[in-house]
């Protein structure tokens, strides 16, 4: 909170040189690779000016500056300036991870890199259910993961072991309101995306695993 006892969004680093950094967002904040940008990731991964984040009428914004390796938000690439949330986790290019907080009174600055990475599962896989990393044994799922395929994951552990009926994966991913309009097709398809990007880091595991005519279970092997 600042002095004037108003709530300040914030900027943590996570993964990356910056790892438990802090930045106030307060007007606007440039990020790249030039000594002149607010934030200075040394990384030749990342553009001279790479993106920025800056305060507006409707909240706080992202945009990437057409820079080479692109900026992701929650896994997507960030292609038109777009509206931050809280705990939304921001990717410049493969060099830095942040989250952003809507408050810094959001959680204690002191305590944030202490947050458990493994608290969520206790195999192979882990999540962190605030910042939504996903970690398979100490790599780390980079860029992180969309909402979409997150979500998804999330669910599955929540019943790891157990199988969850495509039904619950549908009404949990796209919302009981649109189930509905939602295909067999299109859940194939993120189940797909997720198995992908976990078989980058582990193609030894399935992870996802399709049960006929039931649903689908997460197969976490010990750490």
């Amino acid at each position: 909170m600042d002095r004037n006892g108003e709530d300040t969004p914030i900027l943590v680093g996570q993964t990356g040189p910056l790892n438990g950094h802090r930045w106030k967002i307060r007007t606007t904040i440039t990020v790249g690779r030039d000594a002149d940008c607010d934030i200075m990731i040394p990384n030749r991964q990342v553009s001279r000016r790479h993106a920025r984040i800056f305060s507006s009428d409707d909240g706080v914004l992202l945009e990437d500056l057409a820079s080479k390796n692109g900026t992701h938000l929650n896994g997507d690439l960030v292609e038109d300036p777009v509206l931050l949330r809280d705990g939304d986790v921001v990717q410049i290019a493969l060099a830095q991870q942040f989250i952003y907080l809507s408050s810094d009174a959001t959680l204690p600055l002191g305590d944030y890199d202490k947050v458990d990475i493994g608290s969520s599962l206790t195999g192979k896989l882990r999540l962190e259910k605030r910042s939504r990393q996903v970690w398979i044994g100490d790599q780390e799922v980079i860029p992180p993961l969309s909402i979409s395929q997150y979500r998804l994951l999330e669910l599955l552990a929540e019943y790891e072991g157990r199988v969850v009926s495509r039904q619950e994966v549908i009404a949990r991913v796209w919302g009981e309101k649109n189930a509905i309009d939602v295909s067999e097709q299109a859940l194939d398809a993120l189940v797909r995306r997720l198995r992908d990007r976990l078989a980058s880091i582990d193609p030894q595991h399935p992870y996802i695993v399709t049960v006929r005519g039931h649903g689908l279970r997460l197969e976490n092997p010990p750490a």
